[in-house]
């Protein structure tokens, strides 16, 4: 017990450190994308936005029958399981409409 309260307590004067926020992006650096191929197909849905990206390039995504088994999957996941329905440019046209939702 003593052990593990002077490992806590000698790591207190770098939490300060640690804690410190990331510097703000430089103007005219690009920002990561709020959602990609990879986020979970249900966090898609649950946004308007990337909801209506689904249903242009992929309409019935969320009312489909197996929707429950899938959707904590991404579309990268589940594209092979597809049966070619998920093709390589609708994905590329799915991750450019994705990447203008700010």
């Amino acid at each position: 017990m003593k052990i593990a309260l002077f490992a806590a307590t000698a790591l207190l004067p770098f939490a300060p450190i640690a804690a410190q926020d990331a510097p703000p992006a430089e103007a005219g650096e690009a920002t990561a994308a709020k959602y990609t191929l990879d986020t979970p197909i249900e966090a898609l849905a649950a946004d308007p936005a990337a909801k209506a990206v689904l249903d242009k390039h992929l309409p019935g995504t969320t009312t489909h029958a197996s929707y429950d088994m899938f959707k904590t999957m991404s579309l990268r996941t589940v594209q092979p399981f597809s049966g070619g329905a998920i093709t390589d440019e609708i994905l590329a046209q799915v991750e450019r409409d994705l990447a203008a939702i700010k």
